[in-house]
Protein backbone atom coordinates (compact mmCIF):
# COMPACT_ATOMS: atom_id res chain seq x y z
CA UNK A 1 0.00 0.00 0.00
CA UNK A 2 1.55 3.40 -0.67
CA UNK A 3 1.85 6.42 1.31
CA UNK A 4 -1.46 7.84 2.20
CA UNK A 5 -2.09 11.13 -0.02
CA UNK A 6 -3.60 14.20 1.89
CA UNK A 7 -6.76 13.47 3.48
CA UNK A 8 -7.30 10.01 2.76
CA UNK A 9 -6.30 7.02 5.28
CA UNK A 10 -5.96 4.14 2.73
CA UNK A 11 -6.28 1.48 5.34
CA UNK A 12 -8.99 2.39 7.10
CA UNK A 13 -10.43 2.87 3.30
CA UNK A 14 -9.91 -0.24 1.93
CA UNK A 15 -11.12 -2.24 5.28
CA UNK A 16 -14.65 -0.34 4.65
CA UNK A 17 -14.41 -0.74 0.88
CA UNK A 18 -14.10 -4.91 1.40
CA UNK A 19 -16.80 -5.10 3.84
CA UNK A 20 -19.16 -2.76 1.23
CA UNK A 21 -17.79 -5.62 -1.65
CA UNK A 22 -15.98 -3.01 -3.50
CA UNK A 23 -12.18 -3.67 -3.57
CA UNK A 24 -10.18 -6.70 -2.51
CA UNK A 25 -6.79 -6.27 -0.76
CA UNK A 26 -4.40 -2.98 -0.39
CA UNK A 27 -5.39 0.39 -2.45
CA UNK A 28 -3.51 2.54 -3.69
CA UNK A 29 -4.49 6.22 -4.40
CA UNK A 30 -3.19 9.81 -5.97
CA UNK A 31 -4.65 13.25 -5.57
CA UNK A 32 -6.26 14.16 -8.84
CA UNK A 33 -4.65 18.26 -8.45
CA UNK A 34 -6.69 21.27 -10.01
CA UNK A 35 -9.34 21.05 -8.03
CA UNK A 36 -9.72 23.86 -5.89
CA UNK A 37 -13.14 22.74 -3.90
CA UNK A 38 -13.84 18.81 -2.29
CA UNK A 39 -10.85 16.51 -3.13
CA UNK A 40 -10.83 13.89 -5.59
CA UNK A 41 -8.51 10.56 -5.65
CA UNK A 42 -8.30 8.11 -7.95
CA UNK A 43 -7.96 4.83 -6.23
CA UNK A 44 -7.40 1.40 -7.53
CA UNK A 45 -7.10 -1.87 -5.83
CA UNK A 46 -5.52 -4.69 -8.11
CA UNK A 47 -7.99 -5.10 -10.79
CA UNK A 48 -10.22 -2.31 -10.26
CA UNK A 49 -10.19 1.81 -10.70
CA UNK A 50 -12.85 4.09 -8.82
CA UNK A 51 -13.04 7.41 -7.93
CA UNK A 52 -13.29 8.74 -4.15
CA UNK A 53 -14.86 12.17 -3.14
CA UNK A 54 -14.27 13.99 0.13
CA UNK A 55 -15.12 17.67 1.25
CA UNK A 56 -11.79 19.79 1.22
CA UNK A 57 -9.30 20.03 4.90
CA UNK A 58 -10.12 22.35 7.49
CA UNK A 59 -12.62 25.68 6.94
CA UNK A 60 -15.70 24.01 5.49
CA UNK A 61 -18.36 26.39 5.23
CA UNK A 62 -21.78 25.46 5.99
CA UNK A 63 -24.31 23.93 3.33
CA UNK A 64 -20.76 23.65 0.88
CA UNK A 65 -18.97 20.16 0.26
CA UNK A 66 -22.35 17.97 0.48
CA UNK A 67 -21.28 14.57 -0.41
CA UNK A 68 -24.29 13.06 0.01
CA UNK A 69 -26.03 16.16 -1.99
CA UNK A 70 -23.71 15.48 -4.97
CA UNK A 71 -24.14 11.47 -5.00
CA UNK A 72 -27.81 11.54 -4.81
CA UNK A 73 -28.15 14.10 -8.13
CA UNK A 74 -25.39 11.66 -10.05
CA UNK A 75 -27.37 8.85 -9.11
CA UNK A 76 -30.47 10.26 -9.86
CA UNK A 77 -29.13 11.23 -13.82
CA UNK A 78 -27.86 7.78 -14.01
CA UNK A 79 -30.19 7.13 -17.20
CA UNK A 80 -30.83 10.76 -18.40
CA UNK A 81 -29.10 12.38 -21.70
CA UNK A 82 -27.24 13.98 -18.92
CA UNK A 83 -23.65 11.61 -19.06
CA UNK A 84 -22.56 11.32 -15.55
CA UNK A 85 -20.49 8.85 -13.65
CA UNK A 86 -22.01 5.84 -11.98
CA UNK A 87 -22.11 6.04 -8.75
CA UNK A 88 -21.51 2.96 -6.22
CA UNK A 89 -21.08 3.88 -2.51
CA UNK A 90 -21.83 7.01 -0.25
CA UNK A 91 -20.77 6.82 3.32
CA UNK A 92 -21.14 9.24 5.82
CA UNK A 93 -19.60 8.32 8.70
CA UNK A 94 -16.77 10.52 9.79
CA UNK A 95 -14.90 7.91 11.12
CA UNK A 96 -14.01 6.29 8.37
CA UNK A 97 -11.41 8.67 6.77
CA UNK A 98 -12.25 12.02 8.81
CA UNK A 99 -15.12 12.92 6.36
CA UNK A 100 -18.01 11.85 4.41
CA UNK A 101 -17.17 10.59 0.94
CA UNK A 102 -18.40 9.01 -1.65
CA UNK A 103 -17.33 6.24 -4.50
CA UNK A 104 -17.98 6.35 -8.34
CA UNK A 105 -17.05 5.43 -11.85
CA UNK A 106 -13.52 6.22 -13.08
CA UNK A 107 -14.66 7.93 -16.86
CA UNK A 108 -11.61 8.41 -19.11
CA UNK A 109 -12.01 11.38 -20.62
CA UNK A 110 -10.08 15.60 -20.16
CA UNK A 111 -10.49 18.72 -20.71
CA UNK A 112 -9.45 20.13 -24.24
CA UNK A 113 -9.28 24.01 -25.59
CA UNK A 114 -12.85 25.10 -25.20
CA UNK A 115 -13.33 25.90 -28.73
CA UNK A 116 -16.83 27.00 -30.49
CA UNK A 117 -17.82 23.26 -31.06
CA UNK A 118 -17.01 22.53 -27.56
CA UNK A 119 -19.20 25.61 -26.53
CA UNK A 120 -21.89 24.15 -28.14
CA UNK A 121 -21.50 20.29 -27.33
CA UNK A 122 -21.93 21.98 -23.77
CA UNK A 123 -24.46 24.06 -24.11
CA UNK A 124 -26.75 21.68 -25.82
CA UNK A 125 -25.36 18.91 -22.30
CA UNK A 126 -26.91 22.44 -20.34
CA UNK A 127 -30.23 22.72 -21.86
CA UNK A 128 -30.46 18.85 -21.74
CA UNK A 129 -29.93 19.18 -18.12
CA UNK A 130 -32.64 22.07 -17.67
CA UNK A 131 -35.22 19.84 -19.81
CA UNK A 132 -35.25 17.12 -16.88
CA UNK A 133 -38.65 17.68 -14.64
CA UNK A 134 -37.28 16.90 -11.31
CA UNK A 135 -39.90 14.70 -9.90
CA UNK A 136 -39.81 12.41 -13.20
CA UNK A 137 -35.95 11.39 -11.58
CA UNK A 138 -36.91 11.37 -8.13
CA UNK A 139 -35.36 14.76 -7.25
CA UNK A 140 -38.93 16.65 -6.74
CA UNK A 141 -38.03 17.42 -2.96
CA UNK A 142 -34.33 18.63 -3.84
CA UNK A 143 -34.68 22.21 -3.57
CA UNK A 144 -37.12 24.81 -3.03
CA UNK A 145 -37.21 27.08 -6.24
CA UNK A 146 -39.81 29.70 -4.50
CA UNK A 147 -37.46 32.90 -3.45
CA UNK A 148 -34.07 30.66 -5.10
CA UNK A 149 -33.06 33.73 -6.65
CA UNK A 150 -33.58 35.73 -3.13
CA UNK A 151 -31.60 33.20 -1.31
CA UNK A 152 -28.56 32.93 -4.24
CA UNK A 153 -27.45 36.59 -3.14
CA UNK A 154 -27.93 36.12 0.96
CA UNK A 155 -25.91 32.74 0.60
CA UNK A 156 -23.39 34.12 -1.43
CA UNK A 157 -23.40 37.40 0.85
CA UNK A 158 -23.00 35.10 4.28
CA UNK A 159 -20.56 32.29 2.44
CA UNK A 160 -18.48 36.06 2.09
CA UNK A 161 -18.55 36.86 5.66
CA UNK A 162 -17.46 33.51 6.64
CA UNK A 163 -14.26 34.06 4.81
CA UNK A 164 -13.69 38.13 5.05
CA UNK A 165 -10.02 38.35 5.88
CA UNK A 166 -9.24 41.77 3.92
CA UNK A 167 -10.95 44.73 2.19
CA UNK A 168 -12.49 44.11 -1.61
CA UNK A 169 -13.12 47.07 -3.06
CA UNK A 170 -16.93 47.04 -4.68
CA UNK A 171 -17.93 43.82 -3.07
CA UNK A 172 -20.57 45.32 -1.19
CA UNK A 173 -21.75 47.57 -3.61
CA UNK A 174 -21.86 44.79 -5.99
CA UNK A 175 -24.24 42.41 -3.66
CA UNK A 176 -26.49 45.34 -2.82
CA UNK A 177 -27.31 46.10 -6.37
CA UNK A 178 -27.66 42.54 -6.94
CA UNK A 179 -29.77 42.50 -3.63
CA UNK A 180 -32.22 45.25 -4.70
CA UNK A 181 -33.58 43.86 -8.66
CA UNK A 182 -33.81 40.25 -8.76
CA UNK A 183 -35.78 39.33 -11.39
CA UNK A 184 -38.83 37.24 -11.58
CA UNK A 185 -37.74 33.48 -12.04
CA UNK A 186 -39.42 30.74 -15.15
CA UNK A 187 -39.97 27.43 -14.73
CA UNK A 188 -37.96 26.06 -12.00
CA UNK A 189 -35.03 22.84 -13.13
CA UNK A 190 -32.24 20.77 -11.99
CA UNK A 191 -29.20 23.50 -11.85
CA UNK A 192 -25.82 21.94 -11.24
CA UNK A 193 -24.51 25.38 -9.72
CA UNK A 194 -20.94 25.17 -11.38
CA UNK A 195 -21.52 24.13 -14.83
CA UNK A 196 -17.86 24.56 -16.97
CA UNK A 197 -15.83 22.63 -18.88
CA UNK A 198 -12.94 22.19 -15.94
CA UNK A 199 -16.13 20.26 -14.23
CA UNK A 200 -16.69 17.71 -17.17
CA UNK A 201 -14.27 15.39 -19.03
CA UNK A 202 -14.26 15.30 -22.87
CA UNK A 203 -13.32 12.66 -25.74
CA UNK A 204 -13.43 12.54 -29.03
CA UNK A 205 -15.33 15.75 -28.87
CA UNK A 206 -18.37 14.88 -27.24
CA UNK A 207 -18.93 15.27 -22.87
CA UNK A 208 -18.50 12.13 -21.23
CA UNK A 209 -19.62 12.76 -17.72
CA UNK A 210 -20.44 16.29 -15.81
CA UNK A 211 -18.81 16.28 -12.86
CA UNK A 212 -18.77 18.27 -9.64
CA UNK A 213 -22.27 18.19 -8.18
CA UNK A 214 -21.68 19.86 -5.00
CA UNK A 215 -23.67 22.94 -5.77
CA UNK A 216 -26.65 21.61 -7.42
CA UNK A 217 -30.13 21.88 -6.65
CA UNK A 218 -33.47 22.86 -7.99
CA UNK A 219 -34.36 26.65 -9.13
CA UNK A 220 -34.03 29.21 -11.72
CA UNK A 221 -31.40 27.43 -14.21
CA UNK A 222 -30.41 31.04 -15.98
CA UNK A 223 -27.90 30.90 -13.20
CA UNK A 224 -26.13 27.61 -14.38
CA UNK A 225 -26.38 29.80 -18.39
CA UNK A 226 -24.48 32.63 -16.78
CA UNK A 227 -21.35 31.05 -15.19
CA UNK A 228 -21.16 29.13 -18.27
CA UNK A 229 -20.97 32.16 -20.20
CA UNK A 230 -18.38 33.45 -17.76
CA UNK A 231 -16.26 30.49 -17.58
CA UNK A 232 -16.21 30.97 -21.20
CA UNK A 233 -14.92 34.16 -21.43
CA UNK A 234 -11.98 33.77 -17.97
CA UNK A 235 -11.63 29.98 -20.43
CA UNK A 236 -10.41 32.17 -23.33
CA UNK A 237 -8.15 34.43 -21.87
CA UNK A 238 -6.21 31.96 -19.71
CA UNK A 239 -5.50 29.79 -22.89
CA UNK A 240 -4.24 32.79 -24.53
CA UNK A 241 -6.21 31.76 -27.98
CA UNK A 242 -9.00 34.57 -28.00
CA UNK A 243 -9.55 33.74 -31.70
CA UNK A 244 -11.00 30.60 -31.13
CA UNK A 245 -12.75 31.31 -27.84
CA UNK A 246 -16.59 30.70 -28.17
CA UNK A 247 -18.70 33.55 -29.12
CA UNK A 248 -21.53 34.04 -25.91
CA UNK A 249 -24.04 35.65 -28.40
CA UNK A 250 -24.23 32.13 -30.57
CA UNK A 251 -23.86 30.34 -26.93
CA UNK A 252 -26.97 32.33 -25.90
CA UNK A 253 -29.21 32.43 -29.30
CA UNK A 254 -28.51 27.88 -28.45
CA UNK A 255 -29.40 27.97 -25.26
CA UNK A 256 -32.78 30.17 -26.03
CA UNK A 257 -33.90 28.22 -28.84
CA UNK A 258 -33.34 24.74 -27.23
CA UNK A 259 -34.91 25.61 -24.15
CA UNK A 260 -37.50 28.28 -24.89
CA UNK A 261 -36.66 30.59 -22.04
CA UNK A 262 -36.98 34.43 -21.42
CA UNK A 263 -33.46 35.35 -21.45
CA UNK A 264 -33.95 39.42 -21.13
CA UNK A 265 -32.62 39.34 -17.86
CA UNK A 266 -29.26 37.61 -18.27
CA UNK A 267 -26.99 40.36 -17.45
CA UNK A 268 -28.13 40.61 -13.96
CA UNK A 269 -27.44 36.52 -13.70
CA UNK A 270 -24.13 37.51 -15.25
CA UNK A 271 -23.49 39.91 -12.41
CA UNK A 272 -24.39 36.91 -9.93
CA UNK A 273 -22.23 34.83 -11.25
CA UNK A 274 -19.53 37.07 -10.84
CA UNK A 275 -20.38 37.99 -7.13
CA UNK A 276 -20.73 33.68 -6.61
CA UNK A 277 -17.29 33.29 -8.05
CA UNK A 278 -15.89 36.62 -6.53
CA UNK A 279 -16.84 34.73 -2.83
CA UNK A 280 -15.83 31.30 -4.00
CA UNK A 281 -12.17 33.00 -4.82
CA UNK A 282 -11.89 34.56 -1.58
CA UNK A 283 -13.04 31.82 0.06
CA UNK A 284 -10.50 29.71 -1.37
CA UNK A 285 -7.64 32.60 -0.41
CA UNK A 286 -8.78 32.63 2.83
CA UNK A 287 -8.04 28.77 3.08
CA UNK A 288 -4.80 29.50 1.67
CA UNK A 289 -3.34 31.80 4.26
CA UNK A 290 -4.65 29.73 6.67
CA UNK A 291 -2.19 26.86 5.19
CA UNK A 292 -5.50 24.72 4.63
CA UNK A 293 -5.28 24.28 0.92
CA UNK A 294 -3.59 20.71 -1.00
CA UNK A 295 -1.59 20.92 -3.91
CA UNK A 296 -0.76 23.80 -5.77
CA UNK A 297 -2.44 26.71 -7.91
CA UNK A 298 -4.06 28.93 -4.95
CA UNK A 299 -1.52 31.60 -4.68
CA UNK A 300 -2.83 32.94 -7.30
CA UNK A 301 -6.68 32.58 -6.59
CA UNK A 302 -7.12 35.92 -4.52
CA UNK A 303 -5.96 37.72 -7.41
CA UNK A 304 -9.13 36.91 -9.55
CA UNK A 305 -11.33 38.47 -6.87
CA UNK A 306 -10.94 42.35 -8.07
CA UNK A 307 -11.35 41.64 -11.82
CA UNK A 308 -14.64 39.16 -10.73
CA UNK A 309 -15.96 42.34 -9.17
CA UNK A 310 -15.67 44.64 -11.58
CA UNK A 311 -17.04 42.87 -14.41
CA UNK A 312 -20.09 42.04 -12.29
CA UNK A 313 -20.45 45.61 -11.52
CA UNK A 314 -20.60 46.47 -15.24
CA UNK A 315 -23.59 43.68 -15.69
CA UNK A 316 -26.19 45.37 -12.46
Amino acid sequence: MNADPPGLDLARLADHLQKEGLTQGPLTAELIVGGKSNLTYVVRDATQTYVVRRPPLGHVLATAHDMGREHRVMSALQDTPVPVPRTYHLCLDPEVIGAPFYVMEHVEGGQPPLTPALARELVGVLAALHSITPGDVGLGDFGRPEGFLQRQVSRWKRQLDASRSREVPGIDDLYERLARDVPASGEPAIVHGDFKLGNTLIAGGRVRAVLDWEMSTIGDPLTDLALFLLYGEVTALDNGIPDQAPDGRETVARYAEASGRDLSRLGWYVGLACFKLAVIAEGIHFRYTQGLTVGGGFAEVGAQVAPLVARGLMEV
